[in-house]
């Protein structure tokens, strides 16, 4: 090697290009009757998502979103919408793994990365809407996708 040619550093088996919000919404259907009529914390449902797909095909660079959607209802068996939250965070990756390490690498590890953020988010929205924040519980992406590979061999057996 010569004076000149430096040796080439090995790339890190993930990086971060860029995390960003792809969609926020917020809605409080029945404002401002709602604020008056609410005298219990609200039942909250939610639903998480994880989606990637390669962003070009020359490069290991890939999109992967985290789909939340959080939905308050007033506690009553039939009560009304309180609020609709809904938050759509991704992120770019740069990913450089042998290929049978990518998918785990995208559905557990890329969302380990993005979901603090996310939750921050989800939290902050809902508290500056007027309700107490919603406080996403930390979440097992190892086992989410490993019951996603478990529904897809059923699925196919």
């Amino acid at each position: 090697m010569s004076e000149t040619q430096q040796p080439q550093q090995p790339q890190p088996p993930i990086m971060v290009a860029i995390q960003y919000i792809k969609d926020l919404s917020f809605e409080v259907p029945n404002a401002p009757a709602i604020y008056n009529r609410l005298r219990s914390q609200p039942r909250v449902d939610l639903n998480l998502d994880v989606q990637a797909r390669r962003v070009s095909d020359t490069e290991n660079q890939f999109e992967v979103v985290l789909a939340i959607r959080a939905e308050a209802k007033e506690a009553a068996e039939d009560g009304e919408t309180v609020f609709v939250a809904e938050l759509a965070y991704g992120g770019l990756f740069n990913i450089n793994v042998p290929a049978e390490s990518v998918e785990p690498v995208l559905l557990v590890e890329c969302p380990r990365i993005l979901f603090p953020f996310a939750r921050n988010i989800m939290a902050d929205i809902t508290r500056d809407g007027g309700f107490p924040p919603v406080m996403l519980q930390p979440i097992d992406f190892l086992a989410l996708w490993q019951a996603r590979r478990q529904q897809a061999a059923a699925g196919n057996a």
